[in-house]
C-alpha cells in the first residue's frame, strides 16, 4: 500500500511509540492494543477526511471557524469509532501479536508490523460493501480515464465517476437499435457538428419540473479510449465548462458536480448530489487499490 493516505496514517503514530515502548515493559499486550487502536484511529479520520472532501455543502456559512470545528467533531467521532470490539483495531492486535509474538515492542518492529497489517487489511475495509461490478468497471476504465486527465487535468476518479453514474455502472451503457455498443458513457448528444456515428435512443429529460420522454441522438465511439478522450475535449474546449474544469483541477469534488448540473450538462435537479456521491465510492475504490 503506498497511497498518502497509509502514509500520513503511519508517520503520524510513530511520535507516541516511545511510550508505547515504555509501557510495553508493563503490560505487553496492552501496548500491542493501544498500538492498535491509535492506528485505527488515524484511519478512521482519514476515512471521514476522504468523506468530507466528497459531500456537497452550502457554501454560504462556511468559513475557517467552521472548517475547524468541524475537523474536531471528526476528530471525537474518530476517537469514539476505534476500539469497539470486531472493528479494525481488533484485527490489527492479532496480526501484530502473531508477527511479533508479543515480545519484540521496539518502535522499528512495531511499525514494521503495523504497515505489514494496514496494507493487508485497509483495501478490504475501504471497498466493504461496494459490489463487485462497481469496483470492476473503476478498474477497466482506470487507464482510458487516467489518459485523459493527463490531457486536462481533470481527476481521473472525476471522470470515471461521471461515466459511471451516466451508464449505471456500465449497466445502462447506450447501444444500438441492433445492440452494437456506443461506448459512449457520458450520455454525449450527437450535437449538428458531430460528424461520428450516433445513435437513435429513447431518454428522459426534465423539462418545466416534469419528466418526459423523448428520441435523440447520441454518439458513438469505436472504444472506451475515444469516449473518454471526447468527453476531455468538450469539457476542456467549452467554455461554458470552464469553472468545471477550474474546481476539477483543484480537486473540489463537490464545485466540480455542482458546476456540472449548473453548466446545464444534465436536466435532472438532483445530478450534482448524484455525481459527487459517485465519486465519493470512486475515489474509496481507486485508493485502496493504488
Amino acid at each position: 500500500m503506498s497511497s498518502p493516505s497509509f502514509q500520513s496514517i503511519s508517520g503520524q503514530s510513530l511520535g507516541s511509540l516511545d511510550q508505547l515502548k515504555a509501557q510495553a515493559s508493563r503490560d505487553p499486550k496492552g501496548a500491542v492494543r493501544e498500538t492498535a487502536r491509535q492506528f485505527e484511529t488515524l484511519f478512521m479520520q482519514e476515512v471521514m477526511k476522504s468523506m468530507r472532501a466528497s459531500t456537497l455543502s452550502s457554501g454560504m456559512l462556511d468559513n475557517n471557524a467552521t472548517q475547524l470545528g468541524t475537523e474536531m467533531l471528526d476528530t471525537q467521532f474518530a476517537g469514539k469509532l476505534s476500539g469497539l470490539p470486531g472493528g479494525l483495531s481488533d484485527a490489527i492486535t492479532r496480526q501484530l501479536q502473531r508477527q511479533m509474538g508479543v515480545q519484540d515492542l521496539s518502535p522499528e518492529s512495531v511499525k514494521k508490523a503495523s504497515q505489514t497489517t494496514l496494507a493487508q487489511a485497509l483495501p478490504a475495509l475501504a471497498t466493504k460493501g461496494i459490489p463487485s461490478h462497481v469496483q470492476g468497471f473503476i478498474q477497466k476504465h482506470d487507464a482510458s480515464a487516467r489518459a485523459a486527465s493527463a490531457a486536462t487535468g481533470i481527476p481521473a476518479s472525476f471522470m470515471v465517476a461521471q461515466a459511471a453514474h451516466e451508464s449505471g455502472w456500465g449497466r445502462r451503457e447506450i447501444t444500438g437499435a441492433d445492440g452494437t455498443k456506443s461506448h459512449n458513457l457520458f450520455g454525449i448528444k450527437a450535437t449538428p457538428g458531430w460528424t461520428g456515428k450516433t445513435v437513435d435512443v429513447q431518454t428522459t429529460e426534465v423539462i418545466n419540473g416534469q419528466a418526459h420522454k423523448v428520441t435523440a441522438k447520441f454518439r458513438a465511439y469505436g472504444s472506451y479510449d475515444e469516449a473518454f478522450k471526447d468527453y476531455a475535449r468538450l469539457i476542456s474546449s467549452n467554455e461554458r465548462y470552464a469553472k468545471v474544469v477550474a474546481q476539477a483541477q483543484n480537486g473540489n469534488a463537490a464545485g466540480f458536480a455542482r458546476g456540472l448540473q449548473q453548466a446545464g450538462y444534465a436536466t435532472d435537479p438532483a445530478y450534482a448530489d448524484k455525481i459527487a456521491k459517485t465519486i465519493n465510492t470512486t475515489m474509496r475504490v481507486q485508493r485502496a487499490l493504488a
